[in-house]
């Protein structure tokens, strides 16, 4: 497989610096790590993005997701491994991520059950992660990037 051009945030100069000051501040949102990989490759699991569902395991790997977790996110909803928080979070992620499969994306429910576990800076924290995900599962799905290409 070949890519069909260098991910347009790296062809555009411009564009990467303000992507990375936001997960800079997703990360300073005060929701844990753990929590944010897991979002972040589940989200990155629905969209079919090679690169960013390969770099997310090792990057969720590094911040102590255990195998168990990782083999098992895409079907957490069955699994013992995740706590009552992570499962909002993930439900959260799912439904911010599939906007069109439903009209009402993202219900109170599952707003609700997020709302629960994380205060307003924590929930913007996750929003701001799936959205950012989601961005670079498009440009790097749409350009076809290589899992493993990028350090």
């Amino acid at each position: 497989m070949q890519s069909r051009m260098k991910n347009p945030a790296a062809v555009l100069p411009d564009a990467m610096q303000p992507i990375q000051t936001l997960f800079k501040a997703v990360h300073s949102g005060g929701v844990d790590g753990q929590t944010l990989e897991l979002v972040h490759l589940r989200v990155s699991q629905i969209n079919g993005c090679s690169a960013c569902v390969d770099g997310g395991a090792k990057t969720a790997r590094k911040a102590g997701v255990s195998d168990e977790r990782l083999a098992t996110v895409a079907a957490w909803r069955e699994a013992p491994y995740f706590s009552e928080a992570e499962r909002a979070a993930l439900a959260l992620a799912e439904a911010a991520t599939r906007l069109a499969d439903r009209p009402d994306a993202v219900n109170d429910e599952v707003w609700d059950a997020a709302a629960t576990h994380f205060d307003e800076k924590q929930l913007a924290a996750l929003v701001l992660m799936i959205g950012v995900t989601n961005l670079f599962n498009r440009l790097n799905a749409s350009t076809r990037q290589i899992a493993g290409a990028w350090g």
